[in-house]
């Protein structure tokens, strides 16, 4: 697979959202999402004004669905979105329905690993169930909440390797990663690099000289995209 940037619009305002998103899709991001912050805000209307915008742009839901599934994926699928997130700690009934909607609206399924005691077992099972892609996430609250113990902040890099060797579907890695540590995912054998926006360009080796940010995200477009066809 070759390597696909996506930038999470984790926003609040819709128009600061979809000016972000036009600045991200000039600078050569592939998929949009709507972000579990745009989608409290703003929800179904949030995403339509998406898809009216982009019309041919995929945009992913990051509903983290537990309950509900059927219901939640069929209303963004109508709504405009063709990728939604479902996670492994719902009830396996749930995440079945979620596929089950995805097949009946042609969207595709993200399964998230969040929270999951094993996740690598987390994965595999996602992937059992049928979703297309899998999530291997690392929370923001667990991240921090290790921190603050003076330990060691969890990455998702530290069991990457092992995710992607487990499943057969593209894996993404979220939670925490720095901009270098999120462009170096496909030499994990992770083709999805996720962006969140706002964005922070914190690398030297992607400023411009005069600071511009279109075109710093354009180098990073650049530097993912070189890596060619990802293999595990």
């Amino acid at each position: 697979m070759k390597p696909i940037v996506q930038i999470s619009l984790d926003l609040t305002n819709i128009d600061e959202a979809l000016e972000t998103a036009a600045l991200a899709i000039r600078a050569g991001v592939d998929w949009l999402e709507a972000g579990t912050p745009l989608i409290l805000a703003e929800g179904l209307h949030g995403v339509r004004k998406l898809r009216e915008a982009f019309p041919s742009v995929p945009i992913v839901a990051d509903l983290k669905t537990m309950d509900g599934g059927y219901l939640e994926a069929e209303m963004m699928a109508k709504a405009g979105a063709t990728h939604v997130v479902v996670m492994a700690r719902a009830h396996e009934e749930t995440i079945k329905v979620v596929v089950e909607a995805g097949k009946d609206y042609g969207i595709k399924v993200m399964g998230d690993n969040l929270g999951c005691e094993d996740r690598i077992e987390g994965a595999k099972w996602l992937e059992t169930l049928g979703c297309d892609y899998v999530i291997h996430h690392i929370g923001y609250d667990e991240r921090r909440g290790i921190a603050a113990q003076g330990l060691r902040m969890p990455s998702p890099l530290d069991e990457l390797r092992e995710v992607v060797q487990a499943v057969n579907v593209p894996v993404q890695a979220v939670g925490g990663l720095t901009l270098e540590q999120a462009i170096c995912c496909p030499e994990y054998g992770a083709p999805m690099v996720v962006l969140g926006a706002p964005l922070t360009i914190d690398a030297d080796a992607f400023k411009t000289a005069d600071g511009d940010l279109e075109a710093s995200l354009r180098l990073i477009c650049e530097k993912i995209h070189a890596y060619g066809e990802v293999s595990k």
